[in-house]
């Protein structure tokens, strides 16, 4: 939030034991398990509607991937809305749409993720404040510092100039760093968009947490 944001640019200090120790990821892992990542459904019982690629690099701050990570995501389906008993909305729900997964980024620090692109949703009792699209994403990166929740949101949504969680940011460079980027249509299936984004779990240029 504005309040929460820094005031001064963030100093860069060396990282001792304390900070490059962290919990063991492969126990975690056994715990719980990657699940597909696949949220869009094949032929025949396909979620409602446009089909999108997200492919995200899970980086450090000197851009240097981070394998193993563990990234979880979840989002709403076209329609608005959340798997989840919390979600009260009267937005019908996509029995094709699973809304979540649990992935582990690859040696070059990739994560690929084919899913419906999440609809803008009304905020309750806001006063008429609609979200636009975004999917939320959890972190577990090597260690403790690599800890990170925050929302990716697409490029050219008329939405993003007025949401109250994207603008808490005050830093525009630091708010270009949430938002997916639309990929060449050659470099994606016929049938997809493809949104490519670079997730950078901690340092300088570390993806804003929310």
């Amino acid at each position: 939030t504005a309040t929460r944001w820094p005031s001064q640019p963030l100093q860069r200090r060396p990282h001792t034991a304390s900070e490059l120790t962290g919990p063991d990821l492969r126990r975690l892992a056994k715990a719980l398990p990657p699940t597909s990542a696949d949220l869009a459904g094949p032929p025949g019982r396909r979620a409602m509607g446009q089909l999108i690629h997200l492919r995200a690099r899970i980086v450090d701050e000197d851009g240097a991937p981070v394998p193993g990570t563990i990234v979880e995501v979840w989002h709403c389906n076209a329609a608005g809305k959340y798997i989840h008993p919390n979600d009260g909305s009267a937005s019908p729900v996509d029995p094709n749409f699973q809304g979540n997964a649990r992935l582990v980024a690859g040696d070059d620090g990739l994560i690929d993720l084919r899913t419906i692109k999440p609809a803008a949703y009304a905020v309750p009792d806001s006063g008429g404040w609609w979200r636009p699209p975004h999917i939320h994403v959890s972190v577990w990166g090597r260690v403790w510092l690599s800890r990170l929740v925050t929302q990716i949101f697409f490029e050219g949504e008329p939405l993003n100039g007025h949401d109250g969680i994207l603008n808490a940011i005050r830093d525009p460079e630091a708010r270009s760093r949430c938002v997916a980027r639309l990929a060449p249509t050659a470099q994606g299936p016929a049938d997809a968009l493809v949104y490519e984004y670079q997730l950078v779990v901690r340092g300088r240029n570390a993806a804003p947490a929310m």
